[in-house]
């Protein structure tokens, strides 16, 4: 994706989200070098991968295939391997008209997956055989907004504004808005996206980027080359 694409993708977003009356911390605004400033300051920040996340999955196409996310909060894997502490994560995401988040699953996170505002958004859905594998025989129990459903193997579920569904570790499951862009919420166990998805497809997680442009405001995925990681 070339960085002026992103920094587009990111007004958009700052304003759809915007008009469903939902605030972004003040962390979303600063700039580049704001953040070198305040380096010191900001480690929980960089450490826990909080802020703007815009991925087309190193596929070159984000119309059809990507998805927007900001991370407001994350706990540490130490904490929820220990069984206590800061356990959760959450996030703010967007997925466009018929734009793929593609088929994945997690290792370790359950998340409930909410439609916050806008159009409906649709989830196609499978269980995990005993190897991790796709099992496209099983039926795909899960919990809406509490209440158990019993999906046929690849049904695709669909939420209405306000409606959620809670996935668990295997539960494989690709989404998209259907017939216009979705808000989504995110709350889950704490969130690792360097080791905790395994996607259907030969893809990455984040997105390949030409500096065509300077960042407006730093991905999670600029902050290792920002110097704002730690790597001792």
């Amino acid at each position: 994706m070339k960085r002026s694409e992103i920094n587009t993708i990111l007004q958009e977003a700052d304003a759809f989200i915007r008009s469903f009356g939902y605030r972004m911390p003040a962390f979303a605004y600063w700039s580049p070098d704001e953040m070198l400033r305040r380096r010191d300051d900001i480690r929980g920040i960089t450490t826990a991968r909080l802020g703007w996340d815009i991925t087309d999955y190193g596929a070159g196409d984000f119309d059809n295939m990507g998805l927007f996310l900001f991370t407001t909060r994350n706990g540490s894997l130490a904490e929820l391997q220990a069984g206590g502490g800061m356990c959760y994560a959450e996030k703010i995401m967007i997925s466009r008209h018929n734009q793929i988040s593609p088929m994945h699953r997690h290792v370790l996170k359950t998340e409930d997956i909410i439609n916050r505002g806008g159009a409906t958004l649709a989830i196609e859905m499978f269980e995990s055989a005993p190897d991790g594998s796709i099992d496209r025989d099983a039926p795909v129990p899960v919990a809406c907004d509490g209440m158990l459903r019993t999906l046929a193997p690849g049904d695709v579920l669909k939420l209405a504004p306000g409606e959620s569904v809670t996935l668990r570790p295997g539960n494989w499951h690709k989404f998209w808005g259907e017939g216009g862009d979705v808000l989504i919420g995110e709350v889950s166990a704490v969130n690792d996206d360097l080791t905790d998805n395994i996607f259907e497809q030969e893809i990455g997680r984040f997105a390949d980027i030409d500096e065509d442009t300077g960042p407006v405001h730093l991905l999670v995925s600029d902050y290792e080359a920002w110097g704002l990681i730690d790597q001792s």
